[in-house]
């Protein structure tokens, strides 16, 4: 080979040399860019904004979950049984206005099924009980009772629900109306009991 045509096609040479580095060193880099990008964005936190695994014992739990996009105090809830020790597994779905606060297992009325109570803000100091006993291989709702009009005629807001000894109490703040210079609120202690999946309401002496 001449020396003159050698030289003529160092340049080229060259130029191809650095096309093939360039795009060895792009293509990985857009790949990982991208493919970071696309997880985060499709990364979704707080889908659920209520769980809780209730064990009611050794194999047997209820999961309490909550959904809803949106407003916060309407969607829905679902409550899920899972039975290891008799391959049983069940679900109950319904609607909820308001936010899920809290939720547990009780069994007031000693009858060997588990009741499962799902504590909703339906306002913004407002408290109501959602309860559903299993029983039979379905879950039952109970109706829980509201406030009596006296209460609610003075109720201040700010309640709790109390389980104390295996027994369900609320305390319910309410203004006297008959002390107009004292806005400090009272509190009425109530105890609920349960029969023939029916809920009774005692209001408790001070």
């Amino acid at each position: 080979m001449k020396p003159g045509k050698y030289f003529l096609k160092l340049p080229l040479l060259f130029a191809g040399l650095l096309l093939l580095a360039a795009c060895g060193e792009n293509t990985p880099g857009k790949i990982t860019t991208a493919s970071t990008t696309t997880e985060a964005s499709t990364a979704k936190k707080g889908q659920f904004p209520f769980y809780k695994d209730i064990a009611i014992r050794p194999g047997v739990n209820f999961e309490v979950v909550s959904w809803g996009k949106g407003v916060d105090s309407v969607g829905g809830y679902l409550i899920l049984l899972s039975d290891t020790l008799r391959n049983n597994y069940k679900s109950f779905s319904n609607e909820r206005k308001g936010v899920i606060t809290d939720a547990w297992n009780m069994d007031l009325d000693n009858d060997g099924n588990p009741e499962i109570y799902i504590e909703l803000l339906s306002k913004k100091n407002v408290l109501d009980l959602n309860v559903y006993e299993y029983a039979g291989g379905e879950f039952r709702k109970i109706n829980f009772p509201p406030l009596s009009n006296s209460i609610k005629k003075n109720y201040a807001g700010g309640e709790k629900f109390i389980i104390k000894n295996g027994d369900l109490f609320r305390s319910v703040p309410v203004l006297d109306d008959k002390d107009t210079t004292n806005k400090t609120p009272k509190v009425k202690m109530l105890q609920y009991r349960l029969n023939g999946n029916s809920f009774s309401t005692i209001e408790l002496k001070e």
